[in-house]
């Protein structure tokens, strides 16, 4: 299994991603802001901040993780999997942050790189900057207890 992160250039791409929600042309525009987020789930050294749109049921969460953050140390006592088996499609604002799949693969990514992680990885902070990565489709469940 291989992750890629990929610089999102252009709209077109978000367009893309929202047909795939199911989001019909007779949707009612709507629009939040994360400063005001809907729910906070706070974790050991992290956050999610997130807001619903409507009735889309899309969910988009902005998570900041602390430098020492890992998912294994911090989120796993939380959920009990054995791994990470949310879905990202993701866009990192700031710091770093490192995935590893289950499968060992792995890859590293920073400000401006958007990626889709598959469920079953594991994921830290690299570096002395707190990370901060908005999430378009795993966040709506993100660090809920099991």
């Amino acid at each position: 299994m291989e992750v890629n992160f990929v610089v999102i250039t252009n709209v077109t791409l978000i367009t893309k991603k929202l047909s795939l929600m199911n989001i019909s042309s007779t949707a009612k525009l709507v629009g939040k802001n994360l400063d005001s987020p809907d729910e906070v789930r706070a974790f050991e050294k992290g956050k999610i901040e997130t807001v619903t749109l409507g009735d889309s049921g899309v969910t988009i969460g902005r998570s900041t993780f602390e430098p020492g953050w890992s998912w294994e140390k911090c989120v796993k006592p939380i959920v009990k999997t054995n791994s990470c088996e949310a879905p990202h499609t993701a866009y990192i604002v700031s710091g770093r942050i490192k995935v590893v799949m289950d499968d060992g693969s792995e890859v590293e990514g920073g400000p401006g790189d958007a990626a889709i992680i598959p469920p079953g990885h594991n994921a830290c902070v690299v570096g002395d900057e707190p990370c901060v990565m908005i999430d378009f489709t795993g966040a709506k469940e993100y660090a809920r207890p099991s």
